[in-house]
């Protein structure tokens, strides 16, 4: 419970019965219901003020406590003040410290403050900053990015027909410098897209890229370790940073980027209330040139602006971008069919046959299919669009495959023409005489492996005899070769004998 406030009244009474009395100060307590340090301090200050009980009588209240409490005298009328707004940014330097502000500040000035008040006053100061830069962040360590929750209408010139577009903000932890664009959607594709187009904005790669747990871009959202997509992961990997995403619900895990989108949509997004637009590219022409007046917009607590802390803070800090521009690309699991293909958006790919069976990861970018094994490429193609069709490559295939797609009707009969005529008309028959071609093509192997074991010159042989005998099958051919008749000469009758006559043998008029 608090003490009661002595009143004026008391600290005279209380002068009164000390100097004039000679009551001590227990005494003089006891009969003010104060303590007696408290009767101690009042007297103490009245023989400072050489104000005795004669002085007091002629005073007001108003005078007498003027004389009682006399304002403090400052500790030095020359002391230099540091400039906190000057050690606020000096804060996001890496390396730099309170403890090495102060020490460059206390040199050479005997009335500086001491380490202790210094930190003490500029957490004061920095108190009564913005919320968004109460945190102190190193020069070219973070990118913060998220998209904003309005969005810009655009116009199909052609139909008619209005479509949302997003607008996608990042900003830099140091120097609030500030990105803006348009995409059509939240997609991994745009996300990833518009960090790359914020990274060649600001010219450089941080360390560190801090999004929402956006299911774009996050395959396994956690509140303690979320993992990102693969696609994802191969963007940080391209530009050589690290991402550290925001708890889910945890705005103030990325304040500065919270704070960049209101600036956003009051500074750009509602001066571009009233205007049409009828393309993405126009649309983020316009935002671009309103980028330019909110990065130079002075700060308000602070020396400079966005553009000109960020080319003294975070430019000498950031890394350069890589040589070439990151490709946004598409991955997904798969399972090689029997048919040593894949599918990848209703075409099929083939890889080689060895890994039939097997799960394979699919990269795909707008003009290139990649298979991945254990992450070693073993399959590239170009992408195509047509559902359910093939595109396959010879040494994918099994030696047997691939020598049956090689046979086409036209070389089968070029080789049979290199054995004799015979055998080409054997082929020939054999691929004229199916409901399609390439239901011969077996027989006509068959005549291939006959050749290689019987010699040529006897396949030559077999298939004059079987024309000869009007059954030129492979399975005549083969009989033929096996019972060597191909070494015999062919004695076939070119006209018909007339039967010999016979008593059993019945004619037409029998059947009168």
């Amino acid at each position: 419970m608090p003490t009661n406030r002595i009143t004026m009244r008391q600290i005279r009474e209380a002068l009164r019965l000390h100097l004039q009395a000679d009551l001590s100060y227990t005494e003089v307590g006891r009969a003010l219901k104060i303590s007696k340090s408290a009767v101690g301090k009042y007297v103490s200050l009245a023989r400072v003020a050489g104000v005795d009980w004669a002085v007091a009588q002629m005073l007001s209240d108003e005078a007498l406590e003027a004389r009682l409490y006399r304002p403090a005298l400052p500790r030095s009328s020359h002391q230099l003040a540091p400039d906190f707004a000057h050690v606020h940014q000096e804060l996001k330097r890496a390396g730099v410290t309170l403890m090495l502000l102060w020490e460059e500040y206390a040199r050479g000035n005997e009335q500086a403050y001491k380490y202790t008040s210094f930190c003490v006053k500029y957490r004061a100061f920095a108190q009564g900053l913005k919320r968004s830069m109460r945190q102190n962040h190193v020069a070219g360590d973070k990118l913060f990015v998220d998209y904003a929750g309005q969005t810009v209408p655009v116009i199909n010139p052609i139909t008619g027909e209005i479509s949302a577009t997003q607008i996608f903000v990042a900003t830099l932890g140091a120097s609030n410098y500030t990105y803006a664009c348009a995409t059509p959607r939240q997609t991994t594709a745009d996300w990833i897209g518009a960090q790359i187009r914020a990274l060649e904005f600001i010219g450089g790669v941080p360390r560190l890229i801090v999004p929402d747990q956006a299911r774009a871009l996050i395959k396994n959202p956690d509140r303690y370790d979320p993992q990102p997509n693969r696609t994802y992961e191969e963007f940080a990997e391209h530009y050589g940073c690290a991402l550290l995403a925001a708890r889910p619900a945890h705005p103030r895990d990325k304040p500065k980027v919270e704070g960049a989108v209101l600036l956003v949509e009051r500074w750009i997004l509602a001066r571009l209330r009233n205007r049409q637009f009828f393309s993405l590219g126009e649309l983020n022409d316009a935002i671009a040139a309103l980028l330019v007046d909110l990065n130079s917009r002075a700060f308000k607590k602070l020396p400079g602006c966005r553009r000109s802390a960020f080319e003294e803070l975070d430019v000498p800090a950031l890394r350069p971008l890589p040589a070439t521009r990151y490709t946004v690309s598409r991955w997904k699991g798969v399972k090689v069919n029997i048919d040593y293909h894949v599918e990848f958006e209703g075409h099929y790919y083939s890889v080689p046959h060895r890994l039939v069976g097997t799960r394979l990861e699919v990269r795909a970018t707008d003009t290139l299919v990649e298979c991945f094994a254990a992450n070693q490429r073993v399959a590239c193609h170009p992408l195509s669009h047509g559902r359910g069709a093939h595109t396959t490559l010879g040494e994918h295939m099994p030696s047997s495959h691939r020598a049956h797609l090689e046979w086409t009707p036209a070389k089968l009969i070029a080789w049979a023409q290199g054995i004799g005529v015979s055998t080409a008309a054997v082929v020939t028959w054999q691929l004229e005489h199916r409901p399609h071609p390439e239901q011969g093509y077996r027989a006509c192997l068959g005549l291939m492996r006959l050749a290689r074991q019987y010699t040529p010159q006897r396949l030559e042989g077999a298939c004059t005899r079987a024309l000869a005998i009007r059954s030129p099958t492979y399975r005549s051919v083969d009989n033929i070769l096996k019972s060597g008749l191909d070494r015999q000469p062919t004695n076939v009758p070119t006209t018909t004998s007339p039967l010999p006559g016979h008593e059993n043998v019945r004619g037409p008029d029998y059947y009168h």
